[in-house]
């Protein structure tokens, strides 16, 4: 075991030194100064007192700028991913949203994955493409198909590792040799594997992205998301960015406070509290998904299992190597979108429902529900594809449930 100094006790300790999930119990949530209180108060404020024009306390002036709820979160989160900083967002896509817009420029092209989340592609091709964005969508688990897709615009290289919905495992350390060679960002969305089983910024990526209603707030009570950078990127193709910097943090920051999609006090709480027990969540996540992917595995109605911890799975090397857990999602497919349909009707402890992470376990369509907006495209996901997000019930009621479901 190992025991770290606690140094003097008037100063916070530096976090980063410590293990995850002291990291992620302690940052951000250092004992409230004036009372001693060891939960962060919810600041549910939007302006604060000047101590004369321009004298601001803390830095704070304005909750969309900045708010000290918010700030004890985005501390947590940056310590949690070994980030230099991080920005905590009213969701996911919104976090995706301000990266974008501070890479990108009209004429700028990103390769993206061919079965990225149904949301982030509608983002991409209809909201940013009709401002001149070009993508590209390869399969990412495929260092040879990412490098073929570069181009000389090419900003970004966009990962999701695992991906969402069909759980491709993409070498992160690979892809970023390629960005680096092509003067583009590695973005990886973490939203699977969360950083209690996988830090992409020390595998080389620029920045992460979260959907914080998953697995970092865990409860299925709060929407957020989430961007951390790695320390010192600069912007790609010699962009000044919007502060004149070439700082991608900057860029971040001022878009951030510019378009104003931050998260709220009380949702940056919620989920700041999630996170703290982040780690004992994803343990029991992973472990009931393993076993649930070895269920359907020898199930006779299941034709094929796609989990990154099963050894037949095409990218079970590469996780093992750049993930501490397999993490708890599972997609499988039998057969037929009729039976997809009925299994997904059929089940009593999974809930039909979109989204995932919570503590409760999920099961859903994809072709119908969470990617019914990329029908019709190269990301187009099969009909008779479901998706679960095993929870941390009793595993043998999570294997009745399916095996009632499946019969």
């Amino acid at each position: 075991m190992t025991h770290h100094d606690a140094g003097d006790a008037t100063e916070a300790p530096d976090w980063s030194k410590h293990g995850p999930a002291t990291r992620a119990i302690h940052a951000g949530s250092e004992p409230d100064a004036a009372t001693g209180a060891v939960v962060p108060p919810v600041y549910l404020t939007s302006t604060y007192k000047q101590d004369g024009v321009g004298g601001l306390r803390g830095g704070y002036e304005y909750s969309r700028s900045a708010n000290p709820t918010r700030t004890a979160l985005e501390t947590a989160l940056a310590a949690a991913e070994l980030g230099e900083r991080a920005f905590a967002f009213a969701s996911g896509l919104a976090a995706e949203d301000v990266l974008l817009r501070s890479v990108l420029a009209p004429g700028d092209h990103l390769v993206i994955p061919d079965d990225a989340y149904g949301g982030t592609y509608r983002l991409i091709a209809r909201v940013l493409a009709p401002w001149g964005i070009e993508h590209t969508a390869v399969d990412t688990t495929s260092p040879a198909a990412v490098a073929a897709a570069v181009r000389p615009t090419t900003r970004a290289i966009w990962v999701e590792t695992p991906s969402n919905p069909l759980l491709g495992i993409s070498p992160l350390t690979l892809l970023a040799g390629i960005a680096r060679d092509a003067d583009a960002l590695l973005v990886v969305d973490n939203t699977f594997a969360s950083p209690a089983l996988q830090l992409p910024l020390t595998l080389g990526a620029d920045a992460v992205v979260h959907s914080t209603t998953k697995y970092i707030g865990g409860h299925s009570d709060v929407v957020g998301g989430a961007l951390v950078l790695r320390e010192g990127v600069r912007l790609p193709g010699g962009n000044p960015g919007p502060t004149g910097s070439g700082s991608l943090l900057d860029a971040v920051a001022f878009h951030q406070n510019a378009a104003g999609a931050v998260a709220g006090p009380f949702d940056a709480w919620l989920t700041l509290r999630g996170l703290k027990t982040l780690g004992v969540r994803m343990a029991q996540h992973s472990r009931n998904a393993a076993a649930v992917a070895e269920f359907l595995a020898a199930h006779p109605v299941v034709e094929h299992v796609i989990y990154p911890g099963l050894p037949d799975h095409p990218g079970h090397d590469v996780a093992a190597t750049q993930m501490s857990g397999f993490g708890g999602m599972v997609s499988m497919r039998v057969g037929s979108e009729a039976r997809a349909l009925e299994v997904c009707d059929r089940t009593r402890v999974f809930t039909l429902g979109e989204s995932l992470g919570g503590v409760e376990s999920l099961i859903e369509h994809p072709a119908r529900m969470t990617h019914a907006s990329v029908a019709g495209s190269a990301l187009e996901v099969p009909a008779d594809l479901v998706r679960l997000s095993v929870g941390i019930e009793d595993v043998a009621d999570l294997l009745a449930d399916l095996e009632r479901a499946l019969a």
